[in-house]
This record gives structure tokens, C-alpha cells and sequence, in this order.
């Protein structure tokens, strides 16, 4: 039986390149712009991309903190920018941390199935690099219990969250064994990010990616078991991603064919004011791919592509453990093998990922959406990867905060 009470699709995914260090065309001290203007430009992305943009009913904007970064509040107002017949329709902001473009999904399919609407413009925004990195990781750091954990925490709060997790895994597992997975994991980022035109590594011209992940932190200056190239990347950036019912792609023109089905997702949320049960697991992903999966009633094998949220390279490891390609303590393994590589058994953020597009992080989970919709429909031009007739699915991890707010979704090609 279909989890979904109706047929829900996906179509005209559009994303913005992710600005910030790296890009050539981004300089700290020249102007850059505005998240209105990462609204409109993704916004249009995918309305071009559809014969009749005055059909669609509503507007769906995740975004994690503009508040702080933009001083900016209210992001639904922006809206009506996108396209003149938006003017006076229902559009509203949804925030959870890093997963708020995955709950954007989720809420626009969520009025879609309570036939509020056949159409939903879902859009995810940031823009960060509006202040310095010190003073940004300090804003991000309210994705977790701030009141409870930031007095007593890192200056690089995030950071040192997953530096923390990492450690542990170098404990229990071997460091020299998972600093080689997390390597992997940074070269396979920046690699596939050079074939992403938009990607914030895409100019990355590192002839020795393996040597810069294996160099020793220096935690005089940064976090103790992680660096700097570990990191998911303080990007600007939006990307958007229409979702309709069949009657929807009628209203709005577009065939089956140029769409994706969406058969399933979980939504899961941990108590932000306790630790992570385990820091050499994530454990809210895993709850979260597992009934995804029931859900839509596929194993992992049944996958041809999976996105994951490696906010760290640390993250990606233990991420792809929670989606059930690795046995626990063996994601570094996996890694290290091939496995993830865009020709491997499951190819795993084949746009580069977090680390290697960037992260503009109310954007994320659409961006993410996005990159399934195109591998699944063969529009990933050079970061195309095979979709097997045999496994004609893929799927989206979304985290938010410390693996405290999560969104596993599964599409399948029609």
C-alpha cells in the first residue's frame, strides 16, 4: 500500500551557484547580493522551466537564521517577487536549522496530500557571508541548545560538535583507519565538485587533494581532530523545486516523463536539550532512512543514488552507516574502498555534497532534492551518474543541528 494517500512529483529543480570562498567571482570586501535576491533568482530557475507559473497555489521558503545574518525577517514577503501572479497567495517560512529546507519538502508536501493545493513552489535560502566566520559559527551555534550548551562550548561550536564525534570514532574504531575514510571523503567531495559548475570547489585546482586530508589539525587553531578542509563550506545560496499532484503538472504543463515521483519520507526529531546517545553514530538518520524505507517498502540496495548531509566528513561516514550501506564502525572502510564514488556501488553526492557545492544552510535540503530530481531524470549533465532500470530510486538525508532534526525523503524515476 502507498504511503502517500495520492501521487506526488517533483519537477523543475533549480539551483543557484553556492557563493563564498572558492568561487572566483566572490570577494569578502566587494557587494554581493542580497537573500531576496537568492529567492528570485532560484524561484526562476524553476518557474522558467514550466509553461504556466500562475498556477501554482503556494510558496513554501525554508531558511535557517536570515534574522541574524541579513537582519532580515518575514521571508514569505518575498514571494510575490518571484512572479506577479504570486501577489496575495499563501507563502510562509519554515526554520529547522540546517534541516530547513528538508522540512520545506515535507511542508509542501504535506498541503499538496491535504488538497490545499495541487502546485507548491518549495524554495530554500542563506546567505552567510555576511559577517566573519568567528561571529557566524556563534549565529549557527543556535542550532543547538544554545542556553544549555553554548557558554561552555568551543568558539567553532559545530565544529567542535563533530571534532568531538570524530575523536570518538578515532577511539573506538582506529584513527589512522577513520582519518583515511574521512580523506576519501574529502577528495571524492572536491572531485565531484569540480564537475558542478555551480559548486563553491568547482575552482579548486589542489593536485594532492589525499595529502591536504591527511594533515594533522592543529587545535591551537582550530578543533582538535578535525580541519578546516573538513568542513562543510559558509556559503550564499538558494535552490528551489516545484511539487505537484497529477492534476498539478496538468495545471502547470508539465509531462510525467520530466518529473519525479516522490514515494516516501520520515521525519524525525530528537530532544534537543540531551546529548547524542551515542557519538559514534547518528542515530536520528538512521531512525530516519529506516522508515523511509518501510515507508516506501525498498531496501538500501534499491538505491542508484543517496545525498547526505556531510556537513563534516565525519558526518558523511557515519551517515552513510545510517543509511544502511555500512555495518556499524565500517563507513571509513566503505569510504576508502570506492564505494561512495560517482561509479561505485552507491554513488553518494555526486554535485559535491555540502563540503564540495556548499552549504548555504536553509538551503541544503531542497538543494539536495534537487540533485536527486536531475540524477533520476538524467539531467545531472557532467556529474550524471547510472541509474539502473533495476534500482530506480534515490534518496535525501536532510540533518539539522547535532542529528536532532532530520528528513529522510525517497524519489523514484517514472
Amino acid at each position: 500500500m502507498p504511503f502517500f494517500r495520492k501521487k506526488i512529483y517533483a519537477c523543475a529543480g533549480f539551483n543557484t551557484v553556492s557563493l563564498g570562498t572558492g568561487r572566483k567571482e566572490f570577494h569578502p570586501k566587494k557587494p554581493r547580493p542580497g537573500i531576496e535576491h537568492y529567492i528570485k533568482e532560484a524561484g526562476l530557475g524553476a518557474i522558467n522551466q514550466i509553461e504556466s507559473p500562475e498556477a501554482i497555489d503556494e510558496g513554501v521558503i525554508g531558511n535557517f537564521i536570515a534574522a541574524r545574518f541579513c537582519k532580515q525577517g518575514n521571508l514569505g514577503g518575498f514571494f510575490p517577487m518571484v512572479h506577479p501572479t504570486f501577489q496575495y497567495k499563501p507563502c510562509i517560512r519554515v526554520e529547522g536549522a540546517c534541516d530547513s529546507g528538508g522540512l520545506a519538502l515535507v511542508t509542501s508536501i504535506k498541503t499538496i496530500l491535504a488538497d490545499l493545493a495541487d502546485v507548491v513552489l518549495c524554495i530554500g535560502v542563506e546567505v552567510q557571508n555576511s559577517v566573519k566566520a568567528i561571529y557566524g559559527a556563534d549565529y549557527l551555534a543556535a542550532a543547538g541548545w544554545f542556553a544549555g550548551e553554548r557558554k561552555k562550548g568551543h568558539a567553532y561550536f559545530f565544529p567542535d560538535q563533530f571534532s568531538q564525534r570524530a575523536g570518538a570514532c578515532f577511539e573506538k574504531f582506529g584513527q589512522e583507519r577513520v582519518r583515511a575514510g574521512m580523506t576519501q571523503w574529502y577528495v571524492n567531495a572536491i572531485e565531484n565538485a569540480r564537475k558542478n559548475p555551480k559548486a563553491q570547489e568547482y575552482h579548486n585546482k589542489n593536485q594532492d587533494l589525499y595529502s591536504t586530508g591527511m594533515t594533522p589539525p592543529n587545535p591551537k587553531v582550530f578543533c582538535e581532530h578535525i580541519n578546516v578542509f573538513d568542513c562543510s563550506k559558509v556559503s550564499d545560496g538558494g535552490s528551489a523545486l516545484i511539487f505537484a499532484s497529477e492534476e498539478g503538472l496538468k495545471k502547470i504543463g508539465v509531462e510525467k516523463k520530466d518529473a519525479v515521483e516522490v514515494i516516501a519520507y520520515a521525519q524525525v526529531q530528537d530532544n534537543l536539550t540531551t546529548p547524542p546517545p551515542d557519538l559514534t553514530k547518528l542515530t536520528t538518520c538512521s531512525i530516519a532512512a529506516q522508515r523511509a524505507y518501510e515507508r516506501a517498502g525498498i531496501k538500501p540496495a534499491d538505491l542508484s543514488v543517496l545525498e547526505v548531509h556531510d556537513c563534516f566528513t565525519i558526518a558523511g561516514l557515519l551517515a552513510i552507516e545510517a543509511a544502511g550501506f555500512a555495518e556499524y564502525g565500517e563507513g571509513a572502510d566503505f569510504v576508502k574502498d570506492g564505494n561512495t564514488k560517482a561509479d561505485g556501488v552507491i554513488p553518494t553526492n555526486p554535485t559535491g555534497g555540502l563540503i564540495g557545492y556548499g552549504h548555504p544552510t536553509g538551503a541544503t535540503g531542497v538543494r539536495q532534492a534537487v540533485d536527486v530530481v536531475h540524477q533520476l531524470s538524467g539531467k545531472a549533465g557532467d556529474c550524471q551518474v547510472t541509474i539502473d532500470p533495476n534500482r530506480p530510486y534515490g534518496m535525501l538525508s536532510s540533518m539539522g543541528g547535532n542529528d536532532k532534526t532530520v528528513v529522510a525523503m525517497i524519489f523514484r524515476k517514472v
